[in-house]
């Protein structure tokens, strides 16, 4: 606003002023409007920042929300973000006793990280499969040297991939090798195993289509009563938390505020810059007024699409299958199968939204000489409604 206010300012007075003189006189205005409103204010923040705004701390009663949690798919615990990945290898470890093909799948894809090398491990292990699937008469097919280059490179490299092997059916086994000294080690496929080749075939397709074991967001949906706080939010640090590379980029985008505020900019350019602080946050809290006033809350990523919202919504209604629209602030309506993000919507970090039914519906209900019922969630939900 300090900088808005100088520029106009300076084009009040200078309006013929052109080239490097009027532009360095305009930075420098710019700087001293900025250094002003810093002293004024007694903020120590460097002029020409954008702080990111200080969270409660989460001991605060007032706090919209206590944090960002997590589900284990596997054993459905609650979890706090810290505790995700431990968690979830706990379970996997412990599914070991229970089903070990479905345990070394998911230790497969859930251990490593590196998406390419679990790709061409398990694209190989397949070929290994099918080469006994397609030539069973083949010996040589249901034996795998381990030091073969291949395997080490490929295979032994990831987490999980032994378990598998054994949990199938191959067996560990030394054998002598022609013209060499002293046996190696090879995996040999058992006979048992081998009198089941459909059994093969389906582990070889389970181990394809399997994805890394994942907590999912907590959505911690809440009922509250009609309030005048409606649109106030006080969120806990998860939604405002930064890495350290984060910290070094805020850092530096700061250290060019005061360049992006002493030029004139396009509206490009300023919808770019928006569209990057939107960016910032991982996590948004969404409210939905509907019209008796009470509000549905949840927890979602940033990134996630406009129709998560509806689906969430649409779970807590008493009629679920009417359609309704949603709007955010200023009328701006959501569509439900366009294809946004929360982010890109600009419903980040938090945002209230209004419910209201589809307009056809609406007038189907009035030309039948009925009122909708101002009440839409379920009894359940509104029997644990709280005060917000």
């Amino acid at each position: 606003m300090a900088a808005a206010a100088a520029l106009a300012r300076l084009e009040q007075k200078q309006p013929r002023a052109r080239g490097p003189t009027s532009h360095e006189s305009i930075r420098s205005q710019v700087r001293k409007e900025l250094q002003a409103e810093a002293t004024v204010s007694g903020s120590p923040e460097a002029p020409g920042t954008n702080p990111v705004p200080k969270p409660k701390e989460e001991g605060s009663t007032h706090l919209a929300v206590p944090g960002v949690y997590f589900t284990c798919p596997l054993t459905g615990a609650i979890l706090r973000k810290d505790q995700r990945d431990a968690c979830i290898r706990e379970a996997i470890l412990s599914h070991f006793s229970t089903d070990p093909v479905a345990a070394s799948i998911m230790k497969i894809h859930t251990f490593n990280k590196d998406r390419d090398r679990v790709k061409l491990g398990v694209d190989t292990i397949a070929r290994y499969l099918d080469n006994i699937h397609l030539h069973p008469e083949e010996e040589k097919y249901r034996k795998i040297k381990l030091q073969n280059k291949v395997f080490q490179e490929r295979i032994n490299c990831l987490e999980g991939t032994h378990e598998f092997f054994e949990a199938i059916g191959f067996q560990k086994v030394l054998l002598p090798i022609p013209d060499q000294e002293g046996p190696e080690e090879f995996y040999v496929l058992s006979e048992a195993a081998l009198a089941e080749p459909q059994s093969l075939e389906q582990h070889k397709e389970q181990l394809l289509r399997a994805e890394p074991v994942r907590a999912t967001l907590a959505r911690q949906r809440l009922v509250f009563r009609p309030s005048p706080l409606a649109s106030h939010f006080d969120l806990p640090a998860d939604f405002f938390s930064l890495t350290a590379e984060e910290l070094k980029r805020e850092q530096r985008l700061r250290s060019e505020a005061v360049e992006r505020l002493s030029v004139l900019r396009t509206k490009a350019m300023r919808e770019r810059e928006e569209q990057r602080e939107m960016r910032k946050y991982t996590y948004t809290l969404l409210r939905v007024r509907f019209p008796d006033g009470c509000l549905l809350q949840g927890t979602f990523y940033a990134r996630e699409r406009v129709a998560a919202l509806y689906a969430f919504v649409r779970e807590a209604l008493l009629i679920d299958w009417l359609p309704f629209e949603l709007l955010a602030l200023g009328g701006q309506k959501l569509l439900e199968d366009e294809n946004l993000a929360f982010n890109e919507c600009g419903l980040v970090p938090s945002a209230l939204l209004t419910f209201s039914w589809d307009a056809a519906v609406l007038a189907d209900i009035r030309a039948a000489g009925a009122q909708p019922d101002s009440s839409v969630l379920k009894p359940e939900l509104l029997s644990a409604i709280k005060k917000l």
